[in-house]
């Protein structure tokens, strides 16, 4: 299974990008989809995941900014991200889980800039 993250860039606050993951060999139906973000020094938090079939879930941070989408057909996730703040700023990854079980496949990061 690989994940590939791609969308990051600089923007100013306020500003909107959309991350994308193309998610490849994996053709379990009962998974999950997730984006994370790290910063140096700190802990990865989650930020917004969905499993098929079932509601997104969002960090309060997000909430109202973020949305987490994909296209099954494509093997794509994406997460738009609007409002952004300097907060944001994060080294983000996508990941996938089958249903109950932890994340297990990871990519290797975008990042995203807000200044």
């Amino acid at each position: 299974v690989q994940l590939v993250e791609s969308g990051g860039g600089s923007v100013q606050p306020e500003g909107s990008l959309r991350l994308s993951c193309v998610v490849s060999g994996d053709s379990h139906e009962r998974i999950c989809v997730g984006w994370f973000r790290q910063t140096p020094g700190k802990e990865r938090e989650g930020v917004a995941a969905a499993c098929y079939g079932g509601p997104p879930e969002y960090a309060d941070s997000v909430k109202g900014r973020f949305t987490i989408s994909g296209d099954k057909a494509k093997n794509m996730v994406y997460l738009q991200m609007n409002s952004l703040k300097s907060e944001d700023t994060a080294l983000y990854y996508c990941a996938t889980a089958e249903v109950g079980l932890p994340w297990l496949y990871w990519g290797q990061g975008t990042q995203v800039t807000v200044s």
